[in-house]
């Protein structure tokens, strides 16, 4: 079984989806994600094995790589979809709590802001390492975090921005969220940021990459 779950981290890492997809060129012809892991339930490997042996590993690596400078946002969808195209297998699994979440991660862009991309690729990255994902979209004011986190007591935020100008509002809700909930954990990230923005707003962790979020997130779970 340890063969199939490498093969199946390897196709997240490299981004294929499936037997019909033709990236990555190397692995053309094979199957991906969404196969490998349907054979693996099938063999019998326990849903959290898959999780965290492959999906999460696979992940990791090409998170790493990202960090590093040695993947791109591309290669980072692409890697997302794979991932995604296993965890609709599992999702059942989660329902039923065979496979345990370490909590509830909701995630937005902030007021003023649409850009995704990043936030999408946090969102799918987190959910593949065990958080169950409240994604509120583009544009999120203050109102709609504060809903989300009476609706998940607990949860964890994060922020993302990718403008000068929106990155601003950022404060605002940080802001707000503390005075209803002072205990929340909120991340902040997106490409005008810094550590020290982050500090001067209040919020509780910067990451310049997806892999730092949910290694970060990691730490809070363990």
């Amino acid at each position: 079984m340890l063969d199939v779950l490498e093969r199946l981290s390897t196709c997240v890492e490299q981004g294929k989806v499936n037997l019909a997809s033709a990236h990555p060129p190397p692995l053309r012809g094979q199957p991906g994600a969404d196969e490998l892991c349907r054979e693996a339930l099938a063999a019998g490997v326990a849903p959290q094995r898959i999780l965290s042996e492959a999906l999460v590993t696979g992940m990791a690596r090409i998170g790493e790589r990202f960090g590093q400078g040695k993947a791109f946002v591309p290669e980072m969808l692409l890697a997302a979809r794979a991932m995604n195209a296993a965890l609709v297998h599992l999702r059942p699994f989660f329902a039923s709590g065979e496979v345990k979440r370490h909590g509830v991660f909701v995630i937005g862009t902030v007021a003023g802001d649409l850009h995704d991309i990043g936030k999408n690729i946090v969102a799918m990255m987190v959910e593949g390492a065990g958080w169950e994902v409240v994604d509120l979209g583009v544009d999120v004011k203050s109102a709609q975090f504060l809903a989300a986190l009476e609706r998940h007591p607990g949860a964890v935020v994060g922020l993302s921005a990718m403008l000068t100008t929106t990155m601003l509002n950022m404060g605002t809700i940080v802001a707000d969220l503390r005075a209803h909930h002072p205990g929340c954990h909120v991340l902040v990230g997106g490409a005008p940021l810094s550590r020290e923005f982050c500090q001067r707003v209040g919020a509780s962790f910067y990451s310049p990459d997806p892999q730092g979020a949910v290694e970060h997130l990691r730490s809070l779970a363990a």
